[in-house]
């Protein structure tokens, strides 16, 4: 280990806390102030799939994708329910993956990802409460940095370094750790039981293979990072890559009745 695995710190330290001042506010407020922070995520990381997907568009194009998303997520998820959001989602998918010259179904899948984990990260502040969103946040963080860390100082061998070359499974088993403790933690707050550990294990696993889905994406593209919008951690995407599929994983818990698991007294790891 070097000075040099090390060199992105600080920048990514400043980054991370600015974003999590922000975030925190806005789940704390609830409402349209939380509401909006996820139209705002959704659009920019669709105006940066659409620029890495597309680099030859002419100016207006990437810009128009990601306001038109946000615009339709904001509209769906307000004035519909049930089938009706999710079919009028998959409508704005299949529209917005046509506008691409190529890659349609990379696309597709990409911007279904986003855009549903945006109805699910609104559905779970609203209906859950901001407590299931606090514990969905420090997952994706806690296993984020015990994989940055572990990685770097334990090293070993690479999870899959065809795709994300500085992935390690020793960082990657050290973020199942912190889900662990994170799940026990947070028993008692969110009124669940040991299946909660399980739950909040395949939450992490989620947001681990959403960054891998990313970096793939990326090495398609042919670029390092989504955008450099955020100082130490690239773009939007490369920053919320983990978060939107662990949000994706809790919708679906939740609509599939699934997540009774994390009040389950019985189940364990």
């Amino acid at each position: 280990m070097s000075a040099a695995s090390f060199s992105d710190l600080r920048a990514r330290a400043l980054s991370g806390l600015a974003m999590a001042v922000v975030g925190v506010a806005a789940v704390w407020a609830g409402g349209f102030a939380f509401e909006l922070l996820v139209y705002v995520l959704t659009g920019l990381m669709i105006w940066e799939l659409t620029r890495m997907l597309d680099p030859a568009a002419p100016f207006g194009k990437a810009e128009g994708a990601g306001f038109t998303a946000a615009v339709a997520l904001w509209v769906f998820s307000a004035k519909l329910t049930g089938e009706l959001v999710l079919g009028a989602l998959v409508l704005a998918v299949v529209l917005l993956a046509w506008r691409f010259p190529k890659d349609r179904g990379i696309a597709a899948a990409y911007l279904a990802l986003i855009l549903f984990a945006g109805l699910g990260l609104i559905v779970l502040r609203n209906v859950y409460g901001w407590e299931w969103v606090l514990w969905l946040v420090l997952l994706v963080i806690g296993s984020d940095v015990a994989g940055y860390f572990a990685g770097r100082i334990l090293g070993g061998p690479k999870l899959w370094p065809r795709v994300s070359p500085k992935k390690t499974w020793s960082g990657t088993i050290a973020g199942w750790a912190v889900a662990v403790v994170i799940g026990w933690a947070f028993i008692g707050v969110l009124g669940g039981g040991a299946g909660l550990v399980v739950v909040s294990v395949l939450v992490a696993m989620a947001g681990q293979a959403g960054d891998i889905a990313e970096s793939a994406i990326k090495r398609h593209a042919g670029v390092k990072d989504s955008s450099n919008l955020i100082p130490g951690h690239g773009g939007v995407m490369d920053r919320f890559d983990a978060m939107i599929a662990a949000a994706l994983m809790v919708l679906f818990l939740t609509e599939t009745g699934l997540m009774a698991l994390a009040f389950s007294q019985t189940a364990g790891v």
